[in-house]
């Protein structure tokens, strides 16, 4: 892992290596400015990214060169079978997947099947403070240390008292959540393990620094942050706490998961529970 200036920053493994920037982002960037040199349109089509006949389209541009002809994800079912391609490629040993409630998990249970992985979940609550609830400031897992943002904790004012009681109560929330999904099954063994954290997408990372900090504070063999979508911004930003992150498109414009998506439901803690039932967690 790479040393890095932001928040939860973790010191390098001498035996492992980043690589930067993402093949997703690069294989954007190379499309777009082949469409420029060329005078045709650019179209984006990422490894493992499939690109099908009707249904919607998104556009999105690269130093000004616009770039067209990416499908959006038809639901989450699709979005993990074609991150499971890109994930299936790195050749992981013995993998775990854990999802992050409450849409990452359809998209890993795909992943863990194609992977023949056990499935499991990191439950990440965001910190926030009273004045302002709406606004999270940090972070924090059932297991790990709470991540905060120092510029944005500034911002707000926050008191550390109020930040370190609102940390414990959402810890105190992500242990009772992991609690009603896993029920009495014990959680998986981490360390040693090459584990690949899930969502749906990344857009600001708060949530995926806790969660891969977490991780590598238990001792896990490597860390894989696997997202069908991510901001580029975000998932550069995680390269200190994760040794790679696995993405099927990154656009340059990124403005929103859902964006990425023709289906994009509220997921219940039902469905959560459901899913996690059939892997054999729950």
């Amino acid at each position: 892992m790479r040393r890095g200036g932001g928040p939860g920053a973790l010191a390098p493994r001498a035996d492992r290596r980043l690589p930067a920037p993402t093949p997703c982002e690069r294989a954007v960037t190379a499309a777009a400015l082949s469409g420029a040199r060329s005078g045709r349109p650019a179209v984006a089509a990422p490894t493992g990214f499939r690109r099908r006949s009707g249904g919607s389209r998104a556009a999105t541009t690269h130093d000004g060169v616009e770039v067209r002809g990416v499908q959006v994800f038809r639901d989450r079912d699709d979005a993990g079978e074609q991150l499971a391609e890109r994930v299936r490629e790195l050749g992981l040993r013995d993998p775990v997947v854990l999802a992050l409630p409450r849409g990452g998990v359809p998209v890993g249970a795909v992943v863990a099947e194609r992977l023949g992985a056990p499935l499991d979940v990191t439950v990440v609550r965001k910190i926030a403070v009273p004045d302002f609830p709406e606004t999270a400031v940090g972070a924090v897992t059932a297991e790990g240390a709470p991540i905060m943002n120092p510029k944005l904790s500034r911002m707000v004012r926050a008191d550390q008292d109020e930040l370190a009681r609102s940390a414990e109560e959402e810890r105190a929330e992500a242990r009772r959540r992991v609690a009603a999904y896993r029920g009495d099954r014990p959680a998986p063994q981490v360390a040693g393990r090459d584990v690949v954290v899930v969502d749906d997408g990344l857009a600001t990372g708060m949530s995926a620094r806790a969660a891969l900090s977490s991780l590598a504070e238990q001792g896990a063999a490597s860390v894989t942050l696997a997202v069908p979508v991510c901001s580029p911004d975000a998932a550069r930003d995680l390269e200190d706490v994760c040794d790679r992150v696995v993405c099927v498109l990154s656009p340059p414009q990124f403005q929103a998961v859902s964006l990425w998506y023709e289906r994009f439901p509220q997921i219940d803690d039902t469905e959560v529970q459901e899913l996690l039932r059939r892997a054999g967690v729950a």
